[in-house]
């Protein structure tokens, strides 16, 4: 398998582009996915200065390997809001995107879903609306390589 490793400096572009994109859709709240979201959305809510900051928990990988059966917890009390933006750092397969947003659709039937990420894959079942980079290597994420 073929790695390559996305630097801090790359990171801080991409989310400013990311930024631009997202802010005309002026989110009420952002929910990151962690934990590989967590760091694009607190960058986003920092560059959105948004406040109303949330992460909902999914296990769905073992290092590499894709596991069984997803898990997904702590999800936040969204009723208040009438938009957020969904967050992770790479729509890989699409299925924790996908089961995340259908939970949260499903729980707050009056909630506005968008979703961003920094790569995505082609051949993901569902694609983020705003993202950046195609992935087409094992994405190594500084936060994750460099500690």
């Amino acid at each position: 398998m073929t790695k390559t490793y996305y630097g801090y400096e790359a990171f801080l572009s991409d989310t400013k582009k990311l930024q631009s994109q997202i802010q005309e859709f002026n989110p009420d709240a952002i929910v990151a996915i962690a934990r590989g979201g967590v760091t694009l959305g607190h960058f986003l809510a920092s560059g959105l200065d948004n406040r109303n900051f949330f992460t909902i928990s999914s296990v769905f990988y073992d290092e590499t390997q894709k596991m069984k059966k997803q898990e997904i917890q702590n999800i936040p009390d969204l009723s208040e809001y009438s938009k957020i933006i969904l967050v992770d750092d790479i729509v890989d397969s699409g299925e924790t995107l996908q089961n995340i947003k259908t939970i949260l659709e499903n729980k707050f039937p009056r909630l506005t879903i968008k979703t961003a990420s920094l790569f995505y894959k082609t051949t993901a079942i569902i694609q983020a609306d705003y993202s950046i980079n195609e992935a087409k290597d094992w994405i190594e994420f500084f936060w994750e390589k460099d500690i």
